[in-house]
């Protein structure tokens, strides 16, 4: 409805990016990056074009310009993980930074809380201090990421990403172990409690499950999505009582450690009732009682896989063919499985723990 009575508001202008800076200068973001923040390696021409461009579109910068006799790399590499508080991305963490350290480089760690939104700002908050970003499990689309990969190399990590470099779990392998592994303990039927809708590795897990489970004839069942939490578990644990089966393949750790604690606290055994398995084989996976059965590439690995690509990268710019990595999976197996019951489990009604 237009307004007639006053002045009206203006509208919130959308912040000015990197990209924007790059279409109407006719470079590459990748160029206005250097230009913002390490002019030494940019020419004056050039640098003094993206200048002009850069405060005619009113972009602020994050930082002030670097003096013209700094020139070199930062040697910082940026590691987006989804959340700080799950063991497997500390894990990663640790692979990426002990192989980074050797070639010179410091990681730079962020966490984007499972958001696209939070992940992509907080990349451009630190894009002209950094030469490489490491993403895991990243939220974001296909397009901006392809736009961060134009501007530094970019190593994803658990989705393959078109035109990026890729290391990836071999889903289909590692979901074959495990119901082959279920089925070997008689279990004829699968819960997977999904996870994040938006998580390229839950897509991949999910069709590797239902491929393995029509090879060998093993009825499957899909229930969320769920935050990949605890709580998520928890919650994933009265859907799945509405038609239970003898055995539940959890997204992650977390979620199938919160599925499995809540099983238990209504009364369930397991994994005498329900077996139950994770993804990841975080540290919380050897801490529960009983002990979850996980699969794996080994976080500490990937972060070590990571860091050789990005630092091959770095030392061969000329060389910008994307890769796409596969790693087989493995199963730690633990306590939390044991022979499929007689018949389906059936979830009491308490909702307390039992008195110890």
């Amino acid at each position: 409805m237009d307004s007639h009575d006053g002045a009206s508001t203006p509208a919130r202008r959308k912040a000015v990016t990197i990209y924007d800076i790059a279409k109407f200068a006719g470079v590459a973001p990748s160029t206005v990056s250097r230009a913002l923040s390490r002019p030494g390696r940019v020419s004056n021409e050039t640098s003094q074009r993206i200048y002009e461009v850069a405060d005619a579109l009113g972009y602020k910068r994050t930082a002030p310009r670097r003096p013209m006799a700094v020139a070199s790399d930062t040697f910082v590499i940026a590691l987006v993980i989804a959340d700080v508080g799950n063991p497997y991305f500390s894990q990663l963490m640790i692979g990426l930074q002990e192989h980074a350290a050797e070639g010179g480089y410091t990681v730079l760690l962020l966490d984007s809380r499972e958001n696209a939104a939070e992940e992509k700002a907080a990349i451009e908050r630190v894009l002209h201090l950094i030469d490489a970003i490491v993403l895991s499990a990243s939220r974001m689309t296909t397009s901006t990421i392809q736009q961060f990969n134009r501007a530094v190399p970019v190593v994803s990590l658990n989705r393959q990403v078109p035109g990026v470099t890729s290391i990836v779990p071999n889903s289909t392998q590692g979901m074959r172990t495990v119901v082959e592994h279920l089925a070997a303990h008689g279990h004829r039927e699968i819960t997977y409690l999904s996870g994040p809708t938006g998580s390229w590795a839950n897509g991949a897990r999910w069709e590797g499950l239902t491929l393995a489970c029509q090879d060998l004839g093993i009825r499957l069942r899909r229930i969320g999505p769920f935050p990949p939490t605890v709580a998520g578990g928890i919650k994933a644990t009265g859907e799945w009582a509405e038609h239970p089966s003898t055995a539940v393949v959890g997204y992650n750790d977390i979620l199938a450690i919160g599925f499995m604690k809540s099983a238990i606290a209504r009364g369930l055994r397991v994994p005498e009732e329900v077996s139950v398995v994770g993804i990841d084989n975080a540290g919380l996976s050897a801490l529960t009682d009983p002990g979850l059965t996980s699969l794996t590439t080994g976080s500490r690995k990937l972060g070590a896989c990571a860091s050789t690509a990005v630092v091959r990268h770095l030392r061969h710019r000329s060389q910008s063919q994307a890769m796409v990595t596969t790693l087989d999976m493995a199963l730690k197996t633990r306590e939390s499985v044991g022979p499929a019951p007689a018949t389906s489990p059936v979830l009491p009604q308490r909702l307390t723990p039992r008195s110890s």
